[in-house]
C-alpha cells in the first residue's frame, strides 16, 4: 500500500535536486505532497491536514495543495495518467515539447507542471531563484540557456506587469514561443501591453483539481471538456470542467461536492461559453452583493484598469448597514502617476457598468495582498479596510 511522502521543494536552482523523486512520481512508484522549504508554517500545516505519512489510494502520485479562498487546505489528488495527459496536451496545442522557464513557486501546481512538462521533453528547466521576490531582470540571462529548439514559461500576471516594465527583460521575453500566463485573471490592459510588446501570450485557464491550466485563450485542450450548469439568461453560469487532467478528488474531503458527479469538477467560478471559446467572468464566492444586486468584482476591475493612473486594482465587498455590503477598490497607482480622484473613478465605472457596480469606498496601497501563486487576497483586503 502507498503512502504520502513528503517532497519539499526550494524557490530556486536547488529544486533540480528533486529530478530522480519526480521521475519517480512520473513513473507511479510512489506518492508526493510538494512542500515549501522557505514557508516552514505552511508546510507543517500542509503535512498535517493531507496526512503526510498515512496510506493513500495506490493510482496516487501527486497531492498538491490548492490555494482556495477558505482556510482549510484541501489535496488534489492526481494520477500518473491526468498528469501526463496534461503535459501531452500543453505540447500538442503550442507546437510541441520544449525548454522551459521555472519562474513560479514549485510547490503550486503551476510550477509543478513546469517541472512536469520539462521531465517529458527530456530535461529540467532552467531555474529563476525566486528566494528574494520575483526580479524581472533576472529573466535575460536564464531565458538565454533555455534549450530549443522551443522555448517556454509560465507567469503570473503580476510578474508580466513587472517585466513589461524592464526593457531588457521584455527583449527576452520575445524570444519565447510561449508565454503561459495564469494563477488569476489578466486583465484586458495588461494583455493589450504584452501583445503590443511583441510577446506570444497563451491566457491559461486551470487550477489544482485540473492538473493546472486546461483550457487556453478560452479553448479546452485535447481531452478536457467544460460546460456551464444553470445558466442565467445570458448564458453566465458556473464553470464544470471534466477530463484526462481531473483529479480524483480532494485528500482531506474525499466526499466533496465539487467532485460529486464522476468525471467532473464544480469550479466556483462564473463564467459563459459562446462558439466553444470560455469567457470567464468572476467567482461565485467573491460577487458582492449590494442593495439585492450582484457585482462581479473582476468585470469592475477590467473597467477600472482602462484609467492610465491605475498599475494594479481589486474590487471587493465591505459590510454596510443599509446595503448589506458595499464595493469598495483598492488601487495600486502606476509610478510617476497622480493618484487618480475618487468620483473619476467612480463615474468611470458608472458609465461603463451602472451606479450599483461604481465602488464607494476607494483606498490607495502600495502593493496588493496575495494568495498562493499570484491570485489577489479579498479577503485580507475585506478584513483590512471593513
Amino acid at each position: 500500500m502507498k503512502v504520502l511522502h513528503p517532497l519539499p521543494l526550494p524557490a530556486g536552482p536547488a529544486v533540480l535536486r528533486a529530478e530522480r523523486a519526480l521521475s519517480a512520481l512520473l513513473d507511479g512508484d510512489v506518492a508526493y505532497l510538494p512542500l515549501p522549504t522557505d514557508d516552514p508554517p505552511v508546510a507543517d500545516r500542509l503535512t498535517s491536514a493531507l496526512g503526510v505519512g498515512d496510506p493513500i489510494d495506490d493510482r496516487a502520485a501527486l497531492v498538491v495543495s490548492t490555494s482556495g479562498t477558505t482556510g482549510t487546505p484541501k489535496g488534489a489528488v492526481h494520477t500518473v495518467d491526468s498528469l501526463r495527459a496534461s503535459a501531452d496536451a500543453t505540447a500538442r496545442v503550442l507546437g510541441g515539447p520544449g525548454g522551459w522557464l521555472l519562474a513560479l513557486p514549485p510547490h503550486h501546481i503551476a510550477g509543478m507542471q513546469v517541472m512536469l512538462r520539462s521531465l517529458a521533453a527530456g530535461s529540467m528547466p532552467v531555474v529563476i531563484d525566486l528566494r528574494g521576490g520575483f526580479d524581472p531582470g533576472d529573466l535575460p540571462e536564464a531565458i538565454d540557456r533555455i534549450a530549443g529548439p522551443r522555448r517556454y514559461t509560465s507567469l503570473v500576471p503580476a510578474q508580466l506587469r513587472r517585466a513589461l516594465d524592464h526593457p531588457d527583460a521584455v527583449a527576452a521575453l520575445r524570444g519565447l514561443d510561449a508565454i503561459l500566463v495564469g494563477g488569476s485573471a489578466t486583465s484586458p490592459e495588461l494583455l493589450g501591453r504584452a501583445v503590443d510588446a511583441g510577446l506570444s501570450i497563451v491566457r491559461t485557464y486551470g487550477m489544482s483539481e485540473t492538473a493546472g491550466g486546461c483550457v487556453y485563450d478560452g479553448v479546452a485542450l485535447p481531452g478536457t471538456r467544460m460546460r456551464i450548469d444553470d445558466p442565467d439568461e445570458s448564458g453566465v453560469g458556473r464553470v464544470a470542467l471534466g477530463g484526462a487532467t481531473l483529479a480524483l478528488g480532494y485528500r482531506s474531503v474525499p466526499d466533496h461536492p465539487a467532485f460529486a458527479e464522476p468525471g467532473w469538477f464544480r469550479t466556483d467560478d462564473l463564467g459563459v461559453i459562446v462558439d466553444g471559446v470560455l469567457r470567464v467572468v468572476g467567482r461565485a464566492d467573491e460577487a458582492v452583493s449590494s442593495g439585492g444586486l450582484t457585482v462581479v468584482p473582476q468585470v469592475v476591475e477590467a473597467v477600472i484598469d482602462e484609467l492610465d493612473a491605475v498599475a494594479e486594482c481589486a474590487v471587493f465587498g465591505v459590510p454596510d448597514e443599509t446595503l448589506g455590503e458595499r464595493v469598495a477598490a483598492a488601487l495600486v497607482v502606476r509610478a510617476g502617476a497622480p493618484e487618480p480622484a475618487p468620483e473619476t473613478v467612480r463615474t468611470h465605472v458608472a458609465e461603463r457598468l451602472g451606479r450599483h457596480a461604481a465602488p464607494r469606498s476607494i483606498v490607495i496601497v502600495p502593493d496588493l495582498p496575495l494568495r498562493g501563486p499570484g491570485k489577489v487576497d479579498r479577503r485580507a483586503l475585506r478584513r483590512r479596510f471593513s
